[in-house]
């Protein structure tokens, strides 16, 4: 199918694209309407006005930290209401996918009646940089009913607004921070709106508006370092993240200067959210233990939501309220006399600190590429020898909130700071482990894979890690389906379709108190319509290219509108009834059992090293090779601006 490059950029997501791959065409925002531009953020709440935090008075009652053996009042009081608005689109989405044998309309009217029953959906957008971002978009927009078309013939429409959980990290996590920090726009605002998505100039560079020339470079990097400097001027502690965060900002969040005073805990005083409107965001980083360079399995992982940030696992195995953060706790309290702090969990902060692996990216060895001069190569190393020095290369929070918490399993129960970093170098690289808590009670996790595990596709490797996780004690005794090795993926297949795993609840042998977890729906990175294959650190991306990948991804959820399995809508769904049926003690429609013969991993194993991993196109017409194709990703030589906005923002602190 072609479409004019006239067309808004979300076109085929207006236009009639049922059984078809879609193609995603240059933008033109000159006939984006009113109704779609992007609505801005109407709570940027930090007390400063700006980037830093600041010193408040405690509310009557002062916060405290809680432990994690249930879910926060809060989130109870939220899922009351996000679970009964559920219902409607899950009815939709299960009358379109048509279950012979299935009467979902009864099956709908007895879960309304007992919330319990009714199918807990989770989405999660794994890392992998703007690869990951663009692919995921193309997933969530691909399940957006406020997308036309996602609801005809082979669209998964509806699955967004019937999912309680949307989790990211790294890459994904940038997703789900841009969504909510833009009033839970749809992609297609995104795409339509020029303030935000714009990755043709990299943050290196800054925004268009800013030019690339040297000098409004350094004016583009001016505005980051003041910021940066105010929160050190408050008292607070400034690293690599700091920048890293402010400067994504700009690309992510719809207000000037990237919303310096947007907070993540905002998210839950914004009325689409407080009416439960939305999913649940939740965005994961890792624990760096004292002394620690390399993150294992055994790391402990931290979740930020609207209300908490914490842990489930026993290290930790506690919550503080994302709200205030950077507030003096000790032993879980406030001391006596004690003031809070908010802002801390400034929304881009928060982003970058689910994706620290990208400061590496800013402290990696310049002097090997060409072009950048001397005196600039001099003087950045210096800086950057100092702040890796000082250990700054984490994302840190201090005064911990953990301090003297579970003082016998905390890693950091004894230190002053909170170090974190990107929530997939521990390789769980796909934001699991919140969704999986027993007491979520999550069904079914559509996990979207962008992990460059082979030539920068996926190979299973993050799926694998969470289950391999399972065996040690740092799990908490929560399980996870049986998950083969990488080549098994690859020599089957499972890592180029989607691929269902846990599907028999019978293979489960539960200890006491241990649940049946989630069914988990495998949807890969892979070469539909364009080899969005590329690096996670290339920083920047033509329209084309961008628009390419998000199509990439739309087709990945799709299965190309049907053209692949025209059954993949009822697939989608059987998936999502799966457990609740086997609550309820029903026998699985025969349609859904052929769902599963097709999808499900059925415990085989093929463990030979084949080689090189290079996946031809899936849906291979002319158009999808000529303009649908996106090179590999090349590493960009764009250190000369690193270099300058590196050099810019030191010379102002």
């Amino acid at each position: 199918m072609h479409l004019p490059s006239s067309l808004l950029i979300a076109a085929p997501l207006l236009a009639n694209v049922s059984a078809e791959p879609i193609r995603i065409p240059q933008r033109d925002v000159s006939v984006v309407s009113t109704s779609q531009q992007l609505a801005v953020r109407a709570l940027p709440d930090s007390p400063s006005g700006g980037y830093a935090p600041a010193v408040v008075d405690c509310p009557k009652t002062k916060p405290t930290l809680r432990k994690a053996l249930d879910l926060s009042n809060e989130e109870k009081d939220w899922l009351s209401i996000r679970r009964k608005n559920t219902i409607e689109p899950m009815r939709d989405l299960l009358k379109r996918a048509n279950i012979t044998g299935f009467d979902s309309e009864t099956f709908m009217n007895e879960a309304a009646k007992n919330i319990s029953q009714l199918p807990n959906v989770a989405i999660a957008i794994s890392g992998g940089g703007y690869r990951a971002l663009m692919n995921g978009a193309g997933f969530v927009a691909a399940a957006d009913n406020r997308i036309q078309n996602t609801t005809g013939a082979g669209g998964i429409g509806g699955l967004l607004q019937s999912s309680t959980y949307l989790a990211g990290l790294s890459g994904g996590g940038w997703l789900v921070g841009s969504l909510f920090s833009n009033n839970f726009s749809s992609i297609e605002t995104l795409l339509s709106e020029n303030k935000v998505w714009d990755f043709e100039n990299s943050i290196f560079k800054g925004p268009k508006e800013a030019g690339i020339s040297t000098v409004n470079r350094i004016q583009y990097w001016s505005e980051v370092a003041k910021e940066v400097a105010k929160k050190k001027d408050a008292g607070f502690e400034t690293s690599i993240t700091d920048y890293w965060g402010r400067a994504l900002s700009y690309q992510l969040i719809g207000a000037d200067m990237g919303g310096p005073a947007y907070t993540f805990s905002s998210i839950a005083q914004t009325d689409n959210f407080q009416k439960a409107e939305t999913p649940f965001p939740i965005l994961v980083a890792d624990g760096r233990a004292p002394g620690d360079t390399i993150i294992s399995l055994n790391a402990t992982n931290y979740e930020f939501n609207p209300f908490e940030t914490g842990s489930w696992d026993p290290t930790v195995f506690g919550f503080a309220p994302t709200k205030y953060l950077g507030a003096n706790f000790s032993n879980g309290v406030i001391p006596s006399g004690g003031k809070c702090v908010q802002g801390l969990d400034q929304a881009g902060f928060v982003m970058g600190t689910s994706s620290t692996l990208f400061n590496q990216f800013l402290l990696a060895n310049i002097s090997s590429y060409d072009g950048v001069p001397d005196v600039l190569i001099e003087a950045v190393t210096s800086v950057l020898k100092e702040i890796g020095a000082k250990r700054d290369d984490v994302s840190q929070i201090i005064p911990n909130p953990f301090l003297d918490w579970n003082n016998r399993t905390n890693p950091n129960a004894d230190t002053l700071e909170l170090d974190l970093v990107d929530g997939g170098e521990d390789l769980q690289n796909i934001p699991l482990n919140p969704l999986t808590q027993p007491v979520r009670a999550v069904d079914v996790i559509f996990a979207v894979d962008s992990s460059a595990d082979v030539t920068n596709w996926p190979n299973g490797t993050a799926l694998r890690a969470t289950y391999e996780r399972t065996f040690g004690s740092i799990s908490n005794g929560t399980l996870f389906p049986s998950i083969p090795d990488d080549w098994t993926f690859v020599n089957l297949g499972l890592n180029n379709r989607p691929s269902f795993f846990g599907c028999d609840v019978k293979n489960f042998t539960l200890n006491a108190n241990q649940k049946v977890p989630p069914l988990i729906v495998y949807v890969p990175n892979a070469p539909y319509t364009a080899l969005s294959n590329v690096s996670t650190f290339d920083p920047s991306y033509t329209m084309s290219q961008r628009n390419d990948i998000i199509g990439n991804g739309w087709n990945s959820a799709t299965q190309g509108n049907g053209t692949l399995d025209s059954e993949w809508p009822t697939c989608v769904a059987c998936a999502v009834i799966s457990r609740s049926l086997d609550r309820l003690g029903r026998q699985t429609p025969a349609a859904c059992k052929t769902c599963f013969e097709r999808y499900c991993w059925n415990g085989t194993v093929n463990s030979k090293d084949t080689g090189v991993y290079m996946p031809e196109f899936k849906i291979a017409d002319a158009h999808a090779q000529d303009s649908g194709a996106v090179a590999i990703g090349k590493m960009v030589n764009v250190w000369s601006s690193v270099v300058v906005g590196v050099v810019a923002a030191t010379l102002l602190l």
